[in-house]
């Protein structure tokens, strides 16, 4: 069973930025951040894949997020800048292993237990 610890979740304001990180307690294939609003689904936010370094992002945060990860240290991280009060939500980090997509919460198998971001206007 996979562990990850997220960290750097906080409340900011909007134009400001944040930084989270996930440390994976052994090597997963593909590593991602996805968020839930109060009364909203979970979507994905950006996903990151090991061996090419294949990225994606949401179009809402094209542009002001970036993903990446240090496969040294089993850690993804999540720069976000220019954050906007729609982008509060708590953010999940979560990882895949085995190959395949990423491109939603039902196929990734590890899931951490959350941080919130809260970004005022």
């Amino acid at each position: 069973q996979v562990q990850l610890v997220e960290s750097g979740g906080g409340s900011v304001q909007a134009g400001g930025s944040l930084r989270l990180s996930c440390a994976a307690s052994e090597y997963t294939y593909g590593m991602g951040w996805f968020r839930q609003a109060p009364g909203q689904e979970r979507e994905r936010v950006a996903t990151i894949y090991t061996s090419t370094e294949g990225t994606f992002y949401a179009d809402s945060v094209k542009g002001r997020f970036t993903i990446s990860r240090d496969n040294a240290k089993n850690t993804a991280y999540l720069q976000m800048n220019s954050l906007k009060p729609e982008d509060t939500a708590m953010y999940y980090c979560a990882a895949k292993n085995g190959g395949g997509s990423c491109d939603s919460s039902g196929r990734m198998d590890y899931w951490g237990q959350g941080t919130q971001v809260t970004v005022s206007s």
